[in-house]
């Protein structure tokens, strides 16, 4: 492959490590004026000040040299939490809500994700991953190169496996790097009815086997909150998962206390995630395990509920992932200029720290924080270039999307037809 070279940019910030930041050094982040990258058989091969790479590196005939001057870069964005792939759409729903109704009080009269369990059964393989490339066409538009996806919207076998084989797939095409998660255990199916323990059963004796089988997942995941799974049902789902070896991730104390997060942090999970009502006692054990704080101010804004308590948490000596939550439901939005005026605005977090919570430790929140998540010799050439000078741009020009080129593995995937010039 031949070299590429990222030269003169105005700024390179990046979170570095191959784990994730947690309290205090979330806000630590490496930043080089004038810098350059340099790119090699897709992975990143130097990284420094302009002079630095150039003088180390000299470029051959057969280089790309990229003029970054104005621009700044910064790792691939990670989406550590989406539903992205899914049937139909909820928007009555939405006005519903608006109107005072609640989303369990939905989920109970045969609404919310029962609905979209019907719109999904009914679409063929083909059909779901077609939605699925223009949605991920979507997110790469605003820098993400990597994208946790979830099942969760058939709740029965066949369909369970169709959503994680269209993900497998998705992955297998690129350039986004897709990571499955089986989340048959998003709700109760109709079928077993006042029967959620039996449904655990079947999760457990059908379906994760074959998942398992044909290799379709890397997590199971449990939606464990009042009213759908109790923290008993999704230690026995779990704990069954990882003797199959999946690892564990959580829905957890979204709209509830309900032990979650504790759960999360004696498994322990790989991340727990929502927490808007998490406990002091859940921060504190989120705090002393390497379950990762997965957040997602977007679904609190679109269902108009109260933020996570990022601050704490960071205090606390959490590491704290941002992520999307897109999903039919409670937050259609995929918006990353979002979760950084959400993150900065609402929740308390510097800037420094949204932007390590949606790299490093997103990429943690995925157990990829070993290869991508940051821009450091031997990572994959995962890489964002802003039309902006510097990082603090992605809050403070608020909303807007100053992506302007992606790199993923060291391949530009994507690129602006109109860049901004200086961030606006």
């Amino acid at each position: 492959m031949k070299r590429t070279y990222l030269v003169h940019l105005s700024q390179l910030a990046t979170p570095t490590g191959k784990t994730a930041r947690k309290g205090a050094k979330m806000a630590q982040l490496t930043e080089i004026a004038d810098a350059a990258l340099l790119f090699e058989d897709g992975k990143i091969a130097a990284v420094g000040t302009t002079e630095d790479v150039l003088k180390s590196a000299p470029p051959t005939a057969d280089s790309v040299i990229f003029d970054g001057t104005g621009k700044c870069a910064v790792p691939g964005f990670v989406d550590s939490h989406t539903h992205f792939l899914f049937g139909g759409y909820r928007e009555k729903e939405f006005l519903l809500r608006l109107q005072g109704a609640k989303y369990l009080d939905l989920l109970k009269a045969g609404g919310g994700i029962q609905s979209t369990v019907a719109a999904t059964r009914a679409l063929s393989e083909e059909a779901l991953l077609q939605l699925g490339r223009a949605r991920l066409s979507g997110m790469l538009s605003q820098g993400v190169t990597t994208v946790e996806g979830k099942s969760g919207y058939g709740l029965d076998l066949s369909c369970e496996c169709k959503l994680l084989r269209a993900l497998k797939t998705l992955d297998r095409e690129g350039p986004l790097e897709v990571v499955p998660t089986y989340l048959g255990a998003h709700a109760v199916p109709q079928e077993f009815a006042g029967r959620a323990d039996d449904y655990v059963t079947f999760m457990l004796e059908d379906v994760l086997p074959k998942v398992q089988e044909e290799g379709l997942a890397e997590f199971c995941d449990v939606f464990c909150e009042e009213g759908v799974f109790s923290v008993s049902q999704a230690r026995r789902l779990l704990e069954g998962a990882k003797a199959m070896g999946f690892r564990a991730k959580l829905h957890a104390d979204e709209l509830a206390p309900s032990g979650g997060a504790e759960l999360a942090a004696v498994l322990p999970a790989v991340s727990a995630d929502h927490l808007l009502r998490v406990s002091d006692e859940g921060i504190q054990a989120l705090a002393e395990s390497p379950c990762v704080a997965t957040l997602l101010p977007g679904t609190a804004f679109c269902m108009r509920e109260p933020y996570a308590p990022a601050r704490r948490m960071i205090e606390a000596g959490c590491a704290v992932a941002l992520a999307s939550d897109l999903n039919p439901g409670s937050c259609c939005c995929d918006s990353v200029p979002l979760l950084f005026a959400l993150a900065v605005l609402q929740m308390g977090l510097s800037v420094e720290e949204a932007l390590t919570a949606l790299t490093l430790n997103g990429a943690a929140a995925v157990g990829r924080a070993d290869r991508v998540g940051s821009l450091e010799v031997g990572k994959q050439a995962d890489v964002v270039l802003l039309s902006c000078p510097s990082y603090a741009f992605l809050a403070y020009r608020t909303g807007a999307n100053l992506v302007e080129k992606v790199w993923k593995k060291g391949v530009a995937v994507y690129e602006r037809e109109t860049p901004h010039a200086g961030g606006f």
